[in-house]
């Protein structure tokens, strides 16, 4: 297994980058075929929006942070809306909370649990980079727009280039 880091502008992504040969193409070849699978390396510390992402994909749990959103809930109450098991709905539960999406408390025999949007804040702020780059792509849209606008037609000549967005 090879380490891979890659270093961004706010964060260093981890990733551990496995080899397995194609037998397919072995059978055809001499050569030894490699293909290249780079997974995410779960005990990064630096990594932390990836685990969130994951949880987030599912629509399964989207609802059920829809649900805690309103406030604490069981394990029961939160499979009520939808048709799967208990331990089905628990696994989704536990990815929540590996994610650090919910938390889980104890009352007497009851596990209930709550909603931490500590992690959706980190998503957001890492988003916000991306807003403000989007947000001034279409500022210098506008100002070009604008100029074009501004300026007499003329049949003749080409317009100029856009600006690179």
């Amino acid at each position: 297994m090879v380490r891979l880091d890659t270093q961004t502008q706010d964060d260093t992504f981890n990733s551990k980058v496995k080899y397995r040969p194609s037998t397919a193409h072995a059978a055809r070849s001499n050569l030894l075929p490699v293909t290249l699978m780079i997974t995410p390396d779960q005990h990064s510390d630096t990594d932390k929006l990836s685990p969130v992402f994951a949880a987030l994909a599912d629509p399964t749990r989207r609802a059920i942070l829809a649900r805690l959103s309103a406030g604490e809930a069981t394990v029961t109450e939160l499979a009520e809306p939808f048709d799967m098991s208990l331990p089905a709905i628990s696994k989704h539960l536990k990815v929540l909370e590996r994610s650090g999406l919910i938390a889980r408390g104890r009352d007497a025999q009851w596990r209930p649990c709550r909603l931490n949007a500590e992690p959706m804040r980190e998503i957001s702020d890492w988003i916000d980079h991306f807003r403000r780059h989007w947000e001034d792509s279409f500022d210098r849209l506008d100002e070009y727009l604008k100029t074009l606008q501004a300026q007499p037609p003329q049949s003749s000549e080409p317009p100029q280039d856009p600006p690179i967005i």
